[in-house]
């Protein structure tokens, strides 16, 4: 539950215009709300910093619907990811202010305003174009929590001096992360230039041999640059949560 429907509910319980059992009823679904298929785990954010986020593939249009409709009455932000245009359609007939991003495949509803986010720059950096919808991912769920993000694509071994020509930036960020199919080598040449932490998304990205995305997962994870570590295939959003909370450290221990 976002604190804003917190204070209404205790504001109205203030000035006698809920009972304390009809209050309680309000407040008890701030945990979870069991919908029988889903247990909507409404108190995510104030746990985590981060809300829940609906995984769209293998739902019902159906499913995801209600979740996004029981998430929206308790005043939860509320993104979909890995999603379709169809479901972004049907929402917005009833929902005002949505937003779709087509490259990250992903639907957005902010109902808590803007949200002050740790400062700091994250580096998206891709080997190719193929890989930008799983860096977009990454990068528009950065930019929704109020954090900034570079985009760096298309900049892989194949053509290394495109990379060194984008030096200056890799140096200025303060996490980077790089997105990577085929074979994966773009994060160890990334991690042997810089020194700050940088998170590895391997994609599905590549031809037969690639094994949908297991060839770059497994040379990520065998990567001899210090400093890298790997999130699963097609893990945008994971590696954007991993890289707020990780600025979120670096602003506690800051002097």
């Amino acid at each position: 539950m976002h604190s804003k429907k917190l204070k209404e509910i205790l504001k109205k319980l203030e000035k006698g215009q809920l009972s304390a059992e009809e209050a309680w009823n309000l407040l008890k679904d701030s945990t979870f709300e069991d919908i029988h298929f889903a247990k909507i785990d409404h108190h995510r954010t104030k746990r985590t910093g981060i809300p829940e986020v609906i995984f769209a593939p293998g739902k019902t249009e159906k499913q995801i619907m209600d979740i996004f409709k029981r998430m929206y009455d308790a005043g939860s932000d509320i993104l979909i990811s890995k999603a379709d245009s169809s479901i972004y359609g049907k929402l917005k007939k009833d929902y005002k202010g949505l937003k779709y991003h087509d490259s990250a495949r992903m639907v957005v509803k902010i109902q808590g305003g803007k949200r002050k986010a740790p400062s700091g720059l994250i580096a998206i950096v891709t080997g190719g174009t193929s890989d930008m919808n799983v860096a977009e991912e990454a990068a528009v769920t950065i930019e929704t929590f109020g954090g900034k993000a570079d985009r760096i694509y298309d900049v892989g071994v194949a053509g290394i001096h495109r990379l060194l020509a984008f030096k200056d930036r890799l140096i200025n960020a303060d996490i980077i992360i790089v997105v990577a199919g085929m074979e994966g080598a773009l994060a160890s040449v990334v991690g042997g230039l810089v020194s700050v932490p940088v998170i590895a998304v391997p994609t599905s990205v590549g031809y037969g041999a690639s094994f949908g995305g297991m060839a770059a997962l497994l040379t990520m994870l065998n990567s001899c640059a210090p400093g890298v570590t790997v999130v699963n295939i097609d893990n945008g959003f994971g590696a954007a949560m991993a890289a707020y909370k990780m600025l979120k450290i670096k602003k506690v221990h800051s002097p």
